[in-house]
């Protein structure tokens, strides 16, 4: 199998997790998709403006729920990987503790009341603090081998 015997066996964990935040974004992307329709917002504007659409804000919480998950997808994906190596059921933990935390964090920001999307931020950011932590242990490590 090449080098998969490398990995922790429990490192397929922290490869699923991954796949649960690739189906989040996907879902994420066509809500923006049936908004755009909803709220006639069309390609290639990115967010609607007040002055030409009544439904700008509502449109606009929705884009924005998911631009900020694509903000923040490589460095999850980075520190999930490289966190996942030498602890990876704990990343694989956090890694789906964060994809429940931008699920809700989404679906606030979706209600088109800003403030909706603060509390479960929370859930994803420590999560994301944990997979740094992970990952800053497993580059201790290293230099110490």
């Amino acid at each position: 199998m090449g080098g998969v015997e490398l990995l922790p066996k429990e490192y397929g964990y922290v490869v699923l997790a991954l796949v649960f935040y690739c189906f989040l974004n996907f879902w994420m992307a066509f809500q923006v998709g049936k908004a755009r329709r909803k709220y006639k917002v069309f390609y290639p504007v990115m967010y609607a403006t007040e002055s030409e659409n009544k439904d700008a804000k509502l449109f606009n919480c929705v884009q924005r729920g998911h631009q900020n998950s694509l903000e923040m997808m490589p460095m999850f994906f980075v520190m999930l990987g490289l966190g996942g190596l030498q602890h990876p059921l704990i990343a694989a933990s956090l890694g789906l503790l964060y994809v429940v935390g931008r699920f809700l964090y989404f679906t606030g920001y979706a209600t088109g009341d800003p403030q909706n999307r603060l509390k479960p931020v929370g859930i994803s950011f420590l999560a994301l603090t944990g997979l740094i932590v992970c990952t800053i242990s497993l580059g201790i490590n290293l230099l110490r081998a």
